[in-house]
């Protein structure tokens, strides 16, 4: 991982200096550690090369970028512009200010470098001329340049002559000429049918959701979703979307009883739940009842279970002063 690291910081930072980045004039880095610390590390330098990008990226906020003095705004609006780009979140400030590991940095600029227009390869590696150059040069294609530097032309056979001659069709240049004329016609009104739809590209404050940029990083990213989309559509969904549609029933009273059982399921559902919570309130009250102190007879304050316990001791009394023999002599002297 470390020689992956190494290996993407140098690749950033010649990116940068193949950019031409102001930023970096009069340094002269050689270790990657150093290349890391000054692209991975949260410092103003740092800030103010990411602020260099953006407007690279997208010529409006170099203003922005000029008029704004807090850093922590900066910040905000440089995550805005990398939500834009589909590069980032909008939330993602430690990805800005330089918080997060240095592999998703080094990733992250190297996206963003690679949305600079005009931005020139990095050091080291080969222009296209070279690479042209290089291909043209090569033992193989010697002979060509030779023919070519010295042409002579071999006289076709007679027979091609022949054919040549008969397979000429006649000139028709007004017949032509009409063809043209009515053809460009017909794609100048396409032209401006376009024109008069998209005329949001022509006004004077242009979205940067329709900057070259931004729309090249969409169409990569329709070509990824199409290029993912087509086995699954080919291995899984070809034999479904060939299937011709279900018919449906047209008893369509199944649908009406159907809603009424289960309308019927949710009052009684309903009941039920009412029933428990009705319980666990009652239950909340005989609990209260037994633990609660309450005002009884006499003004005095007690407890359901204190004041059985007095009924009960008032009980055993009268029957130990009233016998019951003596209680139902009692009686039946009263009744003679």
């Amino acid at each position: 991982m470390a020689g992956s690291t190494d290996q993407l910081v140098r690749r950033v930072y010649d990116s940068l200096q193949a950019a031409s980045c102001p930023l970096l004039q009069g340094l002269d880095l050689r270790e990657a550690d150093t290349m890391l610390q000054l692209l991975c590390s949260p410092s103003e330098l740092r800030t103010s090369i990411m602020a260099w990008i953006f407007s690279s990226i997208h010529p409006n906020f170099v203003s922005k970028a000029a008029s704004v003095k807090n850093t922590d705004f900066l910040d905000k609006e440089m995550a805005a512009l990398g939500e834009e780009l589909i590069l980032c979140r909008r939330n993602d400030s430690d990805l800005i200010r330089g918080n997060t590991t240095p592999l998703r940095q080094l990733r992250f600029l190297e996206q963003l470098l690679t949305l600079i227009p005009k931005t020139a390869k990095p050091c080291g590696s080969c222009t296209d001329s070279e690479v042209l150059l290089s291909e043209l040069f090569v033992d193989e294609n010697l002979p060509h340049l030779r023919q070519m530097l010295e042409p002579a032309l071999n006289p076709w056979p007679a027979n091609i002559r022949a054919l040549h001659k008969s397979s000429r069709s006649p000139f028709k240049p007004r017949k032509e000429a009409g063809d043209v004329a009515a053809l460009l016609r017909k794609i100048q009104s396409e032209l401006e049918q376009l024109q008069s739809k998209c005329d949001f590209l022509e006004s004077p404050q242009k979205s940067s959701s329709f900057c070259a940029s931004s729309l090249r990083l969409a169409a990569g990213d329709l070509q990824q979703l199409m290029t993912t989309f087509c086995p699954v559509y080919e291995s899984n969904l070809r034999a479904h979307c060939s299937r011709e549609p279900p018919s449906f029933s047209t008893e369509t009273d199944i649908f009406q009883r159907v809603q009424q059982l289960l309308l019927a399921c949710n009052t009684e559902l309903e009941m039920l739940s009412e029933v428990s919570e009705a319980s666990a309130c009652l239950e909340e009250e005989v609990k209260q009842l037994q633990t609660q102190p309450r005002y009884w007879s006499h003004g005095e304050k007690l407890t359901l279970a204190d004041q059985l316990k007095d009924f009960s001791r008032n009980i055993e009394v009268l029957l130990y002063q009233n016998p019951p023999e003596q209680a139902l002599l009692t009686t039946d002297k009263t009744e003679n």
